[in-house]
């Protein structure tokens, strides 16, 4: 009987790794609570046990009562409880990083809290009180990233403080000052930055960088000086909208035919991919395993794809969000978020060991998760 059992066994995880391209796992991450917004979320944060989120909403809804929040807002990491950290932006924040004492915000806003602030704004972690970092953009922003002393700012924009910086720039987290020793340049947008030990990395719909050819939208430059890494030499086949860093290598999310979450060596070669048939907007690592969301509702099963992204060699349905392991294949993890432009942002809570996606849905497996959602397990 114990032989008969472990056959069994043996068939029942077999059926699974052949449904799903995966080992059968012992735990998925689940839905928790959280906040839920009346609009569009775009960006999120992590400080201390708290969790800070940035887009276009202008309410947020937690235990059944709704609280006026522009733009901005916090909860709790562990309990989900929304918070009374509450700066009014005027306009989206589509980039937040947290760091020190204080959370960084960028977007499409001109004050917070009555306070001028262009695109840029720097904000008490704690109080919520706008800090005196002001400068003035040529353009528009969207990818922040903090390290090595710095904030790096990515975007569309052609000079900071009236000085050129052509979609790139950095400022000294001590004096809140432009660093114009980083002299990093891009000839088009940048979507998303990761800053990694001693570099930065870059991803977009970029062409060149500091007018170095072999730098189609994915690139890594010097975190001090800005020089470009030679080493680095992936090839990136459409634009790239997110990307993420971690110690076994570079993941990224794109567009293109379909859309791809790809997975790269610290020299560019690539490790695995995988084709979706809507773009892959977001990205980022949990415990070893990549999650991709977007506005994809099937994953191909190999990475040949048609017109309008459609899958040639078959496909199982995942709806806006899916997990990838290590080795490249679909885990069988599939909650389904709604709507067509479905998730903008992932991003990985370490301290309270959750995952956080957000973006314009409105349900998770038809449960009200307006906006963001929260998993753990």
């Amino acid at each position: 009987m114990v032989n008969a059992s472990v056959r069994i066994i043996g068939v029942l995880l077999t059926l699974v790794t052949v449904l799903t391209g995966a080992p059968a796992r012992a735990a998925e991450p689940e839905v928790r609570s959280a906040p839920t917004f009346d609009g569009t979320v775009t960006a999120i944060a992590y400080l201390a046990g708290t969790v800070y989120v940035g887009g276009s909403f202008t309410r947020a809804s937690w235990d059944g009562r709704t609280y006026r929040r522009l733009r901005l807002a916090a909860f709790d990491a562990r309990t989900g409880a929304l918070l009374n950290w509450a700066p009014a932006a005027d306009g989206p924040v589509r980039a937040l990083a947290a760091t020190g004492d204080d959370v960084f915000a960028a977007g499409g806003f001109h004050t917070v809290d009555g306070h001028r602030r262009d695109s840029l704004a720097r904000i008490s972690a704690v109080t919520a009180e706008v800090a005196g970092f002001s400068h003035d953009l040529d353009g528009t922003a969207y990818a922040l990233a903090a390290g090595n002393g710095r904030l790096y700012l990515g975007g569309s924009f052609s000079a900071v403080d009236g000085r050129e910086h052509r979609n790139l720039a950095a400022f000294d987290l001590a004096t809140g000052l432009l660093d114009d020793g980083w002299a990093a340049r891009t000839d088009d947008r940048v979507h998303t930055l990761a800053a990694n030990g001693a570099e930065v990395y870059l991803g977009g719909a970029f062409h060149r960088v500091n007018g170095e050819k072999h730098t189609l939208r994915l690139a890594a430059v010097d975190a001090v000086t800005g020089d470009l890494d030679r080493y680095f030499r992936p090839r990136v086949t459409a634009e790239v909208n997110a990307l993420t860093v971690d110690p076994s290598g570079i993941y990224t999310a794109g567009g293109g035919q379909g859309g791809r979450a790809v997975a790269y060596g610290f020299d560019g070669t690539v490790r695995w991919q995988r084709v979706f048939d809507g773009d892959a907007v977001a990205i980022t690592r949990r415990h070893g395993v990549t999650y991709v969301g977007g506005h994809f509702d099937r994953a191909c099963l190999t990475p040949r794809n048609g017109p309008q992204g459609s899958c040639l060699d078959g496909s199982l349905p995942r709806v806006k969000l899916a997990a990838i392991t290590g080795e490249g294949t679909l885990t069988g993890w599939a909650p389904q978020a709604n709507g067509v432009i479905g998730v903008r942002v992932l991003n990985a809570d370490r301290t309270a060991d959750a995952l956080d996606a957000g973006g314009d849905f409105t349900t998770i497996d038809g449960s009200d998760r307006r906006r963001f959602a929260r998993f753990s397990g």
